[in-house]
């Protein structure tokens, strides 16, 4: 490959930080530009910088990997991003193809995997590590899709508003409330509000 693929990023772990600066500092055709362990840094720096690929943590402190990939994905839609985890659950993977994430893998990728999946997402390809895409596979159907209306409505369930109050806060009636309410009890295959927060949250739609 003649091009250099500028590459970030993004993860609260020194060794994982250090262990990857490692690995991309040996590849020729890879500039590692910026290292961050707080997500809103590195948004702010693309302001700045044009990057090729960022390595996503899900995890981090200030904000989740998910809502990160979404903003980057929005403002910068050239930019390819690859989640990095120790999660391997469909779910979470599920919502970060979902935000825009052009590959998931998991921390203990190897060099070679790695490389691999940086040029294989800036040349415009998907990629998941063998343990997500078998974990994806067994779970295509876990992940709820949810409409705009019914996001707003869990969200403001999740901050403790009664059914009247969202309807009041969404200028909908309580009766248009509860539909959605039950639409997304279903969604989740829970059976109350306590457990689809729950659900939700572990899901991260929250």
């Amino acid at each position: 490959m003649d091009n250099v693929i500028s590459v970030i990023i993004i993860d609260d772990h020194p060794l994982v930080l250090n262990g990857f600066e490692f690995i991309l500092n040996r590849n020729a055709n890879i500039l590692l530009k910026k290292t961050f362990t707080r997500a809103k840094d590195a948004v702010d720096f693309l302001e700045t910088e044009q990057i090729d690929v960022v390595l996503m943590d899900i995890n981090m402190p200030d904000m989740n990997g998910i809502d990160a990939t979404e903003i980057i994905r929005k403002s910068y839609p050239d930019t390819r991003i690859i989640a990095i985890s120790n999660l391997n659950e469909g779910s979470i993977a599920s919502r970060m193809m979902q935000a825009g994430a052009a590959g998931y893998l998991l921390k203990n990728v190897s060099a070679e995997e790695l490389i691999d999946a940086i040029q294989a997402v800036y040349q415009g390809e998907q990629v998941l590590s063998k343990e997500m895409s078998d974990v994806l596979s067994d779970k295509q159907d876990t992940v709820p899709k949810i409409t705009e209306r019914e996001r707003e409505v869990l969200a403001l369930m999740a901050k403790g508003y009664t059914t009247p109050k969202i309807g009041e806060l969404m200028f909908i009636s309580p009766l248009t409330v509860e539909s959605h309410r039950r639409n997304l009890l279903q969604k989740f295959r829970v059976s109350n509000s306590v457990s689809l927060i729950h659900k939700a949250t572990e899901m991260k739609f929250i």
